[in-house]
């Protein structure tokens, strides 16, 4: 019998037309393996939270993001790192996501990568990012912790990950979160 299809929810924390960190994932959702499907969220539409506005009713951008997250098996969230810590779009995004009586992250698995043209490869930012998951009840994959550096030298023009080492280290995140996942379903349906 086939294992049923997993969905992978991925989120960028850049809102760069050209960020290295979209252009991870985007690579990373043709390197998926068979079984796995990835899709892209964005988070470019969400306003900045306001409690009022929340009052009101959830922005429609709030309430799809909301939903892609439910719906999902799992999340992968790949940062720039500024000024040491995640960008404020991204914390932003995950503070409407982490609020009001519907909570998605809330015992969701979760993966998080960081990549940046610079030596450390964001991984401050990813620590920060991981302390913040689970904070909000996220289930965060232990290992491997992948922050890729000098991003210019790993991607192609069109921010394609071309890099061999990191790919082979891309594709062994994937095979650990999406066994990361199976085992959250089972012991959470028991």
């Amino acid at each position: 019998m086939a294992s049923p299809l997993m969905k992978i929810l991925t989120i960028s924390g850049s809102l760069k037309a050209t960020s290295f960190n979209t252009g991870l994932l985007r690579t990373l959702a043709h390197m998926a393996p068979e079984g796995v499907t990835v899709v892209e969220a964005s988070i470019a539409d969400i306003p900045m939270f306001n409690e009022d506005l929340e009052v009101a009713g959830l922005p429609a951008s709030v309430a799809t993001l909301k939903q892609q997250i439910a719906e999902a098996d799992g999340v992968i969230i790949s940062t720039p790192e500024y000024n040491f810590s995640y960008p404020g779009v991204l914390k932003n995004a995950i503070d409407w996501a982490s609020r009001g009586p519907v909570r998605p992250f809330a015992d969701k698995p979760v993966a998080t990568i960081s990549v940046s043209p610079g030596n450390f490869g964001g991984i401050r930012a990813q620590t920060d990012l991981r302390r913040l998951m689970h904070s909000i009840g996220a289930h965060v994959l232990p290992k491997p912790e992948i922050a890729i550096p000098q991003a210019k030298l790993k991607f192609d023009d069109d921010r394609r990950l071309t890099d061999e080492a990191t790919r082979a280290m891309i594709t062994t995140l994937i095979e650990k979160f999406s066994a990361f996942i199976r085992v959250h379903n089972s012991q959470a349906s028991e």
